[in-house]
């Protein structure tokens, strides 16, 4: 009986896989065949239900001739059904006509997204490079050049601490320039409001914020600028491509610091690059 059972499930396991190669073969077929030769596809489909009706003929013959050599074949039926549900089970998802559809739009929109964000790519290194050239002006004349900065949410910083004559970490200076705006919450309190909406904050809120100047690593803004000149009790100026130059801390007299502004230069959005003298020499302010 056990031998029995295991020559069905052999023969039955090779019907699926000739059916399969069938399959392969039918589809190779349609595939040869253009849609628009209407006498060649009518004859495609003449063949392919004659080699599916041999097929299954010859299957069907060969259960016959097995199951009469084996006259206890009660229990190979289930078998036979549990098997022959491989061929179902294996066969890949039909797809409609109208699936068919949705994914050639699909893939056409796929494919403008991609188009699309092709030419923003250009537009964006246009601009880049446009905004070089410009600030590349503006900086020539005051015998200067952009120095790099890595884009790492601490570039303001990073740019001062370049520019300074005595060494000092970025974490020093985050951590003055939350302590000198908690000191001084009344002069910092009126400019803090939401970007997006310009409702103005609380006290408490401005007070998290300066928390996470320290804590999260923000990036800086104006607030911080300002905070910083008096830290450093020196001139920050602020050069920008399209507007003109801002100076905090202009009651200071020591040489100003110079960052340079960047809209378009950083993947990540703005950013601060330092600077450095075209010639030999010292830039930067001294120690407080």
């Amino acid at each position: 009986m056990e031998d029995s059972q295991r020559e069905q499930e052999r023969m039955i396991r090779r019907h699926l896989r000739e059916k399969e190669e069938l399959r392969a073969r039918i589809q190779g077929m349609k595939n040869s065949v253009p849609k628009s030769d209407k006498k060649r596809r009518k004859q495609l489909l003449l063949d392919v239900a004659r080699l599916e009706a041999e097929m299954e003929q010859k299957h069907r013959q060969e259960m016959e001739r097995f199951q009469e050599s084996c006259p206890d074949n009660g229990n190979l039926d289930s078998i036979t059904e549990d098997l022959a549900k491989m061929d179902l089970e294996n066969r890949p998802p039909s797809v409609s006509r109208a699936q068919k559809r949705r994914e050639r739009r699909a893939a056409l929109q796929r494919e403008r997204q991609g188009s699309i964000a092709e030419v923003e790519m250009e537009h964006l290194a246009s601009f880049r490079r446009e905004e070089e050239e410009k600030l590349a002006a503006i900086l020539g004349p005051k015998n200067l050049e952009m120095k790099d900065i890595p884009a790492d949410r601490h570039c303001m910083y990073r740019a001062i601490q370049d520019q300074l004559v005595f060494s000092v970490t970025v974490e020093s200076l985050r951590n003055r320039t939350a302590l000198y705006m908690r000191k001084h919450v009344d002069d910092f309190l009126p400019f803090f409001s939401d970007p997006e909406t310009g409702d103005a904050y609380s006290r408490d809120d401005f007070l998290s914020y300066c928390d996470d100047i320290v804590r999260k690593s923000l990036w800086g803004s104006q607030l911080e600028l300002r905070a910083l000149s008096h830290v450093l009790q020196t001139p920050i100026e602020v050069i920008q491509a399209e507007a003109p130059i801002i100076v905090i801390g202009k009651e200071y007299t020591k040489k100003p610091l110079t960052l340079v502004y960047l809209y378009y230069t950083c993947n990540l959005g703005e950013h601060y690059n330092s600077v450095r003298p075209l010639e030999a020499g010292a830039v930067g302010g001294a120690a407080p």
